[in-house]
C-alpha cells in the first residue's frame, strides 16, 4: 500500500484537534486529494470547513487508513465510528498518547493491522518527532506509508517494542515542556543577573531554539558541541562545572525527571 492506494480508497480522520489539523495539513499540502480524506470531528473548526474535505457523512467502504486522533478520554466514545474496518485491510494509526495496541484489538478485533504513533507538540510547525511501532499484523509497507504520512509533521523513529513507548513519552512527548522550563528558568536567571525581563526572555528562547538547530544539522555529536564552546577556565566552563554536577546537576535531575515520566506512562496505561 502507498500514498496513491491512499489517495484511491480514502483516508479517514478520526478528531482533528490541533494534532489532527496539522497532519491535514500536511497531507494536503503535499498534494493528498481533499476529496479522500473523510474526517469525524464532533466540533469541526472553520479552518477545516475550508479545506474541501468530507466532515461527517457516510464512510468509504475499504478505506486504506483510519488514522485515530481523538484524546484518550474519548477514546471510547469514538471508535465505534470505525469499527466496522477492523479485522479488515484499513491500515489504523492511533496518535493518541497512552492507549495501546491491545485496546484497540479488544474494541476493532485482534486481525486488524494497527500501528501506534506518539508524536509531539512542535508536530504544529512540522518540527515534531514521532515514534512507531506496529502490531503483528503490520508489516514493513504498512510502517513505510506511516512514516510517509508522519512526515508532514517532522521526523520519524521505528521502535523495537511497544513498551519502549513510555520512554519515548517521557523523553520526546513530555520534552517540550521540559525545555520550555528550561527557557523560562535560563530568562529569570538572567533578570538575576541585571538584564530586564524582555532581553533575558529574547535570549534565552533564542539561545535554547538556536542550539537546538544547531545540534540537529552539525555533523559534531551535542557532547563535541559542548566542548567546542567551552574554553578552559571561562566563563561556560564555570556554568557546567554547575550543571554537570553528577549529583546535583542535569544527569541526576534529568534522569529522576525522565523516569517519572516514564513511570507515571506506565500507570496511566494500565489505567
Amino acid at each position: 500500500m502507498n500514498m496513491n492506494d491512499v489517495a484511491e480508497r480514502g483516508l479517514v480522520l478520526l478528531g482533528c484537534g490541533k494534532m489532527g489539523s496539522a497532519m491535514l495539513a500536511g497531507w494536503l499540502r503535499n498534494g493528498l486529494p481533499p476529496h479522500a480524506v473523510w474526517v469525524i470531528d464532533p466540533h469541526p473548526s472553520d479552518w477545516l470547513k475550508q479545506q474541501g474535505v468530507h466532515i461527517g457523512g457516510e464512510l468509504p467502504e475499504n478505506p486504506a487508513i483510519a488514522l485515530i486522533a481523538v484524546k484518550p478520554q474519548m477514546m471510547k466514545q469514538a471508535l465505534p465510528d470505525v469499527k466496522r474496518l477492523g479485522n479488515g485491510s484499513t491500515l489504523i494509526i492511533s496518535v493518541a498518547a497512552g492507549t495501546p495496541i491491545s485496546t484497540f484489538e479488544a474494541i476493532l478485533g485482534d486481525q486488524t493491522p494497527i500501528i501506534r504513533a506518539m508524536p509531539n507538540t512542535p508536530a504544529a510547525i512540522g518540527r515534531g518527532i514521532t515514534a512507531l511501532i506496529g502490531n503483528t499484523k503490520t508489516g514493513n509497507d504498512d510502517l513505510d506509508l506511516a512514516e510517509a504520512l508522519m512526515w508532514s509533521i517532522g521526523q520519524t523513529v521505528r521502535l523495537d517494542d511497544e513498551s519502549q513507548m513510555d520512554a519515548v513519552t517521557a523523553v520526546s512527548g513530555s520534552g517540550p515542556a521540559y525545555v520550555f522550563h528550561l527557557i523560562e528558568t535560563l530568562a529569570a536567571a538572567g533578570v538575576a543577573e541585571g538584564l530586564s525581563e524582555e532581553v533575558a526572555m529574547t535570549l534565552a528562547k533564542a539561545t535554547v531554539g538556536g542550539a537546538g538547530d544547531l545540534a540537529e544539522n552539525a555533523e559534531e555529536e551535542p557532547g563535541q558541541l559542548r566542548v567546542n564552546v567551552t574554553s578552559p577556565n571561562g566563563t561556560t566552563q564555570a556554568a557546567l562545572a554547575v550543571l554537570m554536577d553528577p549529583d546535583t546537576g542535569f544527569p541526576a535531575l534529568l534522569r529522576r525527571a525522565v523516569a517519572a515520566a516514564a513511570h507515571r506512562s506506565r500507570e496511566l496505561s494500565r489505567e
